[in-house]
């Protein structure tokens, strides 16, 4: 599937602002799943821009302007060939011990998923080592899809997991964080993705950037969870990076000094062709 992204961030400022370090995870992913063809970054007004690859290896854009302005415009144009999923064979949880070693990373807590006995906690019975792995993790994806409901309203970029847990609305990232905390207690290594979503108007959270889970099947790879809308991550999803959380590839962040108040606008638009 042909996608074509544009994300714009605007800041506006009521003094100036001065001395704007941000920085930008909105490279697309070179993967097998996924092939860029082309990405742009324009900022307004002019700024200095470099780039280095993360502990993850997404790519991360530095942006920094020194003048002092009341207004900074980032903009992302990427056009992304992405490419259909292939299904995993059975695989029994028995296996998982020969990777967990190599992974420890993707099993530990951090600080917005943090350790705690989750599968108790959302209700989630703990498998049998002779259990098909691929079944169990769609099986808990269609749960928490069902158990929970999307709402844009119900939390903030640091609500905590348990507040989640106990009333039950969020957005992509409160699923995908519930998702992980689950697998990783279970042993599974999981990683939190960041990217976006063509929806075509049936997939949820396509307005802004969208999250959902990797876990690592032995011998097939990492593949992609959406319970948000109940699915693998397939051509629909364009995936940006991946870390252990939220925080680890949130998509634009940085600094300034003066500037006062300042007033956010992210706009995202992801056009599809097959």
């Amino acid at each position: 599937m042909r996608c074509e992204i544009r994300h714009t961030t605007e800041y506006h400022y009521p003094e100036p602002a001065w001395d704007s370090f941000n920085q930008v995870r909105l490279h697309p992913a070179r993967e097998v799943r996924q092939s860029v063809r082309s990405f742009h970054l324009q900022v307004e007004p002019e700024a200095e821009i470099t780039s280095h690859k993360d502990y993850f290896g997404a790519i991360v854009h530095h942006v920094h302007v020194h003048e002092p302005h009341r207004y900074l415009k980032i903009e992302a144009q990427a056009i992304v060939d992405t490419h259909a999923v292939t299904m995993p064979a059975p695989s029994p949880f028995s296996v998982l011990r020969e990777v967990r070693a190599r992974n420890t990373e993707f099993l530990v807590s951090s600080p917005r998923v943090p350790g705690g006995d989750w599968p108790e906690i959302f209700g989630v019975a703990r498998p049998r080592p002779g259990d098909d792995l691929p079944t169990f993790l769609m099986d808990l994806t269609t749960r928490l899809n069902r158990q929970f409901s999307y709402d844009t309203k119900a939390t903030a970029v640091n609500t905590p997991l348990a507040e989640f847990a106990q009333h039950g609305r969020g957005v992509c990232q409160d699923f995908t964080h519930a998702m992980l905390g689950i697998t990783r207690q279970l042993g599974i290594p999981s990683r939190y993705v960041s990217g976006y979503l063509y929806s075509g108007g049936d997939m949820l959270g396509a307005e802004a950037t969208h999250a959902w889970a990797e876990c690592l099947i032995p011998e097939y790879g990492w593949l992609g969870y959406d319970p948000t809308n109940n699915c693998l991550a397939g051509e629909k999803h364009i995936k940006i990076g991946h870390g252990r959380e939220y925080g680890d590839v949130s998509p634009v962040r940085g600094t300034y000094f003066g500037g006062g108040r300042g007033k956010l606008d992210v706009e995202v638009r992801v056009y599809g062709e097959q």
